[in-house]
């Protein structure tokens, strides 16, 4: 019986992990047309990358069922533990001049470029196990529900990789497609990536600094605003019709609604109220802008949250270690 497992369970691997090639997906040879005539590749050298590239069905498999179906406390246990604050007050410590740079010029506090940067990839030591033009390949082609999004995220790749003379068929990713220490998307990397290092170069893929630098310009370019309130826990009276939380008001209507928050806020400050469902019942917060600024890096409150309580959790662990 265990020999019979043994060999069930290798097939089940092998069929997992076996991989196709991604050139026959329906689509390929009109994206092809339009990156030839819309940008001036050439045609042999991209017939010869979809060649090349492989179709992942455990891409489709991973993106259908995100982290964030979890429970709250297991998700945040994930991004909130000892190794991502212990690995994040290191690289605090290393960057310290880098991060004051970032946060003085962009307006973002400096425990939340590291917490960011901790949630993604551990600091680099967890960038993606997928090359990036399969993953991306694999939903252009084979997931209609965003498959705009991911063909324009492919053609962006691609320009990306002409510029930065990228080896295509080297580069790891997300099985979303997402690259290096800040996991930036192709358009994101295109669009906001900095060289922050001043070498004349933009590489997400090695450099911390120019990670650093991309990560607080992000943020800035979404409407993060310095000096302002991320989120405040709150407590909630039993006449607040918690149904209606999701439409922002100010601070003083919430109030008049019965919310009250731990911390003095101004009253004109506008916020919606998100809950998060622990062992023992619910806890609220006030969500203000900033906290919907994270969410532009994913659109979760489950992300957004583990990044605010992991950039505390790491402020907090520093100033007892200096």
């Amino acid at each position: 019986m265990k020999s019979l497992l043994t060999c069930v369970l290798a097939i089940t691997y092998w069929l997992v992990s076996c991989t196709v090639s991604a050139v026959t997906l329906p689509g390929i040879p009109e994206f092809i047309d339009e990156m030839v005539a819309k940008h001036q590749f050439k045609r042999a050298e991209l017939e010869s990358l979809f060649d090349h590239a492989q179709y992942r069905p455990d891409v489709i498999e991973a993106i259908t069922r995100p982290a964030t179906i979890k429970p709250w406390p297991e998700y945040r246990a994930a991004f909130v533990n000892q190794q991502r604050v212990t690995s994040g007050v290191a690289f605090w410590k290393k960057y310290h001049a880098t991060l004051r740079r970032a946060s003085r010029r962009y307006g973002v506090p400096e425990e939340i470029i590291v917490a960011i940067i901790g949630v993604e990839t551990i600091y680099g030591q967890n960038a993606g196990n997928f090359r990036a033009i399969d993953a991306l390949t694999t939903l252009a082609f084979d997931y209609p529900r965003r498959a705009e999004f991911f063909r324009a995220e492919l053609e962006n790749y691609l320009l990306l990789a002409r510029a930065q003379q990228f080896d295509l068929l080297a580069v790891r990713s997300s099985y979303a497609g997402a690259l290096g220490i800040p996991q930036f998307m192709p358009s994101s990397y295109r669009n906001y990536a900095v060289d922050f290092n001043g070498n004349h170069k933009i590489d997400l893929l090695h450099e911390d600094r120019d990670a650093i630098g991309s990560v607080a310009n992000y943020m800035k370019s979404y409407g993060w605003i310095a000096n302002e309130p991320v989120a405040e826990l709150a407590t909630v009276s039993e006449q607040m019709c918690v149904g209606d939380s999701q439409t922002p008001r100010t601070l003083a209507d919430w109030t008049s609604a019965g919310i009250a928050t731990q911390k003095t806020v101004a009253q004109d400050k506008v916020a919606r109220l998100v809950d998060f469902t622990l062992a023992d019942g619910k806890e609220f917060w006030l969500a203000f802008n900033n906290f919907e600024v994270i969410t532009k890096y994913n659109n979760s409150d489950f992300y957004a949250m583990s990044v605010l309580q992991l950039a505390e959790a790491i402020k907090a662990a520093r100033h007892l270690n200096r």
